[in-house]
């Protein structure tokens, strides 16, 4: 599977190095449930959870061993702190990396690099030790008997994706399950980052990120915050991103408004080329998997609809690379989504 990638708005994120978070597939669900749970898990109009759902965790501080995590595939037993892990997710990999933490086995996704661009760009400091990764299949069907020879001290994966496995792989080594899903990156970030005996070390990233986020909003007069609109084109169909998705949830912190015509509650809604002028905004953030000139997107924006829309004629409509802003939802991703977010709007 070719993509063309549209990296323009990817910048450096290692002075913030400190991401199942998603993984290499696309963020596709309804948002979490613990979102409106009306816990500390979230705020009470927040598109998806903040923090650690109540019940789950270890409340050890970090680097403080044995722990005992509560996740979504129950509770597991850490007893010393993990040296050598196992990712299943890329958003899992973007988040260990995120942290100072290099796994030895990695999965891929579907079509994807087992390291994708934007982490090796993101994290050079690790080069030699990525190249070194033992790969462990695709993530939707892992090879287990690589990842028994790894003899792992911990396998991070999603519920999402790995829950009919999770028996097996706990089996091999101590397993925790996040969430997974673009929405739910905050929750499965510091999640993940309990399991490695560091989540005041990433509860300092979210928060870090919360507050830039929001001055990105404080920045434009009151009410001016111009509306944002997130498309993704693959082979053959073309999306719509709404609130609930990562980066529609990273448009939310930064208090940024979004169309009308994205303001449904599930992650994304396909759209026809009849109906083009559901993806306007004032400013358009556009992803390609797939450039061929049979594809959705060569015929989508050469269309007059498309083309005339105010943010094509007010060139208004950002290319980003499909990886971090619609494909992988992980701290260094959402860092690169804002980070694009700002260099579009206030410049």
């Amino acid at each position: 599977m070719k993509r063309l990638l549209l990296a323009t708005t990817i910048v450096a994120v290692t002075a913030l190095t400190t991401v199942a978070c998603g993984g290499t597939a696309e963020q596709t669900a309804t948002p979490s449930t613990s979102a409106a749970s009306g816990t500390d898990n979230a705020t009470s109009d927040a598109p998806g959870p903040t923090g650690i759902p109540d019940g789950m965790g270890s409340g050890a501080a970090d680097g403080v061993f044995p722990r005992t995590v509560g996740h979504f595939g129950g509770s597991t037993g850490i007893p010393a702190e993990p040296k050598k892990i196992v990712v299943i997710a890329t958003g899992q990999l973007d988040a260990a990396l995120t942290l100072g933490v290099v796994p030895t086995g990695v999965a891929y996704g579907d079509g994807a690099a087992l390291v994708p661009d934007y982490i090796s760009f993101s994290f050079p400091q690790y080069a030699d030790r990525m190249d070194r990764f033992v790969d462990v299949g695709n993530r939707q069907e892992v090879d287990i008997e690589a990842i028994a020879a790894i003899e792992p001290d911990l396998i991070l994966a999603n519920e999402a994706g790995s829950e009919d496995i999770h028996s097996t792989l706990s089996t091999i080594a101590p397993t925790v399950l996040t969430e997974g899903t673009g929405v739910n990156w905050k929750q499965d970030f510091l999640l993940l980052a309990d399991a490695l005996g560091r989540t005041e070390q990433a509860q300092s990233f979210v928060d870090t990120f919360a507050s830039d986020a929001a001055a990105l909003g404080d920045s434009f007069a009151s009410g001016g915050a111009p509306t944002v609109s997130f498309v993704r084109f693959t082979a053959d169909r073309a999306r719509v991103f709404g609130i609930p998705s990562f980066a529609g949830y990273i448009a939310w912190d930064a208090g940024l408004a979004r169309p009308e015509s994205q303001q449904f509650d599930k992650t994304s809604q396909d759209f026809s080329e009849e109906e083009i002028q559901l993806a306007n905004a004032d400013w358009v953030f556009v992803s390609s998997q797939d450039a061929e000139a049979d594809s959705s997107a060569a015929s989508y924006t050469t269309n007059p609809l498309w083309t005339g829309m105010s943010a094509a004629t007010e060139n208004h409509i950002v290319r980003v690379d499909d990886d971090p802003w619609y494909l992988n939802a992980g701290p260094t991703a959402a860092t690169i989504v804002l980070d694009g977010l700002k260099n579009a709007l206030q410049n």
